[in-house]
């Protein structure tokens, strides 16, 4: 019979002695930026640690990388308490578009009605999360955070009851309801899924776009239903976006090596934008059977996008892109 080990729970102040000093600086690291990102859903990127925001100082700023909104992280060792729920209002009331994260050893229930709340009462351009922090290990093992989520906001209920709403009304054409299902159907092979890219809400839209890990990139799938094709794209924008596409036109042919195939590259020197992309004929929207080889199609060379230009994109230096866009 095999033996287990058992789980045992470790205090937070065994391993983080202080919030800014110890705990802060630990959750700004880039693997354990990467574990809050997974548990809220959002890919981050930090910005800035102890920035001020209004009168206050807050723990940590990050951008969402496919939105571009900022994320604010705000953190206590300790139960939650009034003080810092007042700090997350003034942060909320400051910043016009912004998600609030507030971390903390235990979420009293006050505090997680009141997060509910605002959730309720605030439109989709302000968020609130609230997460407990725990620690926990197996023997001798190094101690293993984990973040649970009490409090978040009801956008997929939202948007879910307005899209069905918009059914039932009427509001959305045939093909805005076919691209709806079109891309929920392919959101759903990336969730069943072992690669790296995260699935996402797709609207009713010709595109639906996925992080990549930085702001002003974005993973696209697009669709064409007077032209009949589909799309997968790497996306720039932003006032670097040339400077970024030249930096990896200089690695086209490297790039194209590991795909293994050739690639579209759009500078698109009329318009402030650029992309990367591949293209390839598709059936006509309601031609359903032909969706399955299109899903599949989408879904690998996402993946395969993925892979080849996000540790490229990682390494792009931001100084540099700017000199020569």
């Amino acid at each position: 019979m095999s033996v287990l080990g058992r789980l045992e729970k470790v205090e937070l102040r065994d391993i983080w002695k202080t919030e800014a000093q110890d705990f802060t600086p630990w959750l700004a690291g880039e693997d354990n930026l990467a574990l809050l990102s997974d548990t809220l859903g959002i890919d981050l990127e930090l910005e800035a640690v102890e920035q001020n925001v209004g009168p206050f100082r807050a723990d940590i700023l990050c951008k969402d990388t496919l939105s571009d909104r900022w994320v604010l992280v705000e953190n206590q060792l300790e139960r939650t308490d009034h003080t810092h729920l007042g700090q997350l209002m003034t942060y909320a009331a400051g910043l016009d578009a912004v998600t609030i994260v507030w971390i903390a050893s235990r979420v009293a229930d006050e505090h997680r009605a009141a997060m509910d709340w605002l959730n309720e009462i605030t439109d989709t351009e302000v968020r609130f999360f609230a997460l407990e922090v725990e620690l926990w290990r197996i023997g001798e093992s190094p101690a293993a955070p984990k973040f649970n989520v009490v409090s978040k906001p009801n956008d997929w209920s939202r948007s879910t009851t307005a899209a069905s709403k918009a059914v039932a009304e009427g509001e959305l054409s045939p093909t805005r309801q076919l691209q709806r299902e079109y891309w929920e159907t392919v959101e759903g092979l990336l969730e069943t899924g072992s690669g790296p890219i995260r699935p996402v809400k797709p609207q009713a839209a010709s595109w639906v776009g996925h992080s990549i890990g930085r702001t002003h990139f974005s993973l696209n799938m697009s669709m064409n239903t007077r032209e009949n094709w589909i799309r997968v794209e790497l996306y720039l924008s932003g006032p670097a976006a040339k400077g970024n596409f030249d930096m990896l036109a200089d690695q086209k042919d490297q790039i194209e090596q590991e795909l293994g195939r050739d690639l579209d590259w759009q500078r698109l020197d009329e318009k402030r934008d650029a992309r990367i992309c591949v293209t390839r004929n598709a059936a006509a929207l309601d031609q359903k059977q032909s969706w399955a080889e299109e899903h599949q199609w989408l879904t690998e060379h996402l993946i395969a996008f993925h892979k080849v230009f996000a540790p490229r994109i990682r390494g792009i230096d931001p100084e540099m892109a700017g000199l020569v866009s």
